[in-house]
């Protein structure tokens, strides 16, 4: 039986726990240090304190009541937005959350009036790379990284509107 999931905005205390899980499945699954987790900290933190409703969102998924997944479309110069924070919890996999999350964020950008879509990744990422390629994107410029420990190939990735 496919598990039912539901899509709704930030509240508070959401950001705590996505800065936690990204820390916690990152080091898990590919070994990247607190680095990587600071970096979510000021991402998040830079959204709470200066997002702007009209243009920049974040969804929550869950199951159950219980936080599954989440994302953040973010304003970049020059009419672009970015895709931010990616995340499906382990147990959730599978059931189509990451793809919901990505079309929330793509009805949104051209609801908001944007031209582009982009996102930063890492090419170890196989199953959000995958659904990017899904939804049209593609990959524009990659570089070495080993911000995070392990060396792995980092990707810029975009879309038109």
């Amino acid at each position: 039986m496919a598990k039912r999931f539901t899509i709704r905005e930030l509240r508070i205390g959401d950001i705590g726990w996505i800065i936690h899980r990204h820390g916690v499945i990152y080091a898990e699954e590919y070994g990247w240090n607190e680095q990587f987790e600071a970096l979510v900290a000021e991402v998040a933190a830079k959204f709470l304190k200066h997002h702007d409703p009209e243009r920049e969102r974040c969804w929550i998924a869950e199951i159950d009541g219980v936080f599954a997944g989440c994302v953040f479309l973010v304003k970049e110069p020059e009419n672009v937005a970015k895709l931010r924070l990616l995340l499906v919890e382990q147990k959730a996999r599978g059931f189509g959350i990451g793809r919901r999350l990505i079309q929330e964020c793509i009805d949104f950008a051209r609801q908001a009036g944007y031209e582009t879509i982009i996102l930063w990744t890492n090419d170890v990422l196989h199953a959000a790379r995958h659904l990017y390629e899904e939804f049209g994107f593609e990959l524009l410029h990659e570089e070495t990284n080993d911000l995070f420990g392990p060396k792995t190939m980092a990707q810029i990735w975009g879309r038109g509107l």
